[in-house]
Formats: structure tokens, C-alpha cells, sequence
């Protein structure tokens, strides 16, 4: 299992629909990839948990991945919250 804790950045910067595309990420990898803040945990690959989610910039979230390309998974959604999906680091 992969975990990682991050803060969200500003999201809405990097595309018109930031939620969608965290999906369309997302669903590219085998792995379980659940979303967790306080007691609550979400599901990265649906758009109806991330809605009720409510993602918005400063918000701490941990990446949880569990599976085969668990690190490539955590790590895509990690870039992606912080606003570095795309970028060359």
C-alpha cells in the first residue's frame, strides 16, 4: 500500500474540469486509489465522491494506493493535487 499526505492546490488553474480529469487519471491505473480527509475517505475514481468531496485548495488529503502500479498510481494523483501534473520537474 502506497500513502501519501499532501495539501490540494489551487486545481482550477490547470484545467477547466479539475474533477474529471483527477477521474480520467485516475482510472488509468488498476490500483484502488481512495482519497481520505478527517474520517472521511473517497474513491478517486468517481466523479460523485469527488463531488462530495468538495477538493478545494489548502484542504489536506491523504493518497491512499493499493494494487500492482499502486506507486504510479499514488503518485499521478499526488502531482495532479499539487498542481504538477504535466510539468517537467
Amino acid at each position: 500500500m502506497d500513502k501519501r499526505k499532501i495539501i490540494v492546490a489551487d486545481i482550477e488553474d490547470n484545467c477547466d474540469t479539475p474533477l474529471a480529469e483527477l477521474v480520467h487519471i485516475a482510472c488509468q491505473f488498476k490500483s484502488r486509489i481512495m482519497l481520505k480527509t478527517g474520517s472521511k475517505e473517497f474513491n478517486a475514481k468517481s466523479i460523485m465522491g469527488l463531488m462530495v468531496m468538495n477538493l478545494e485548495r489548502g484542504m489536506a488529503v491523504e493518497i491512499e494506493a493499493e494494487g500492482g502500479d499502486e506507486a504510479e498510481a499514488a503518485l499521478a494523483v499526488e502531482k495532479f493535487l499539487e498542481g504538477r501534473y504535466g510539468k517537467q520537474e
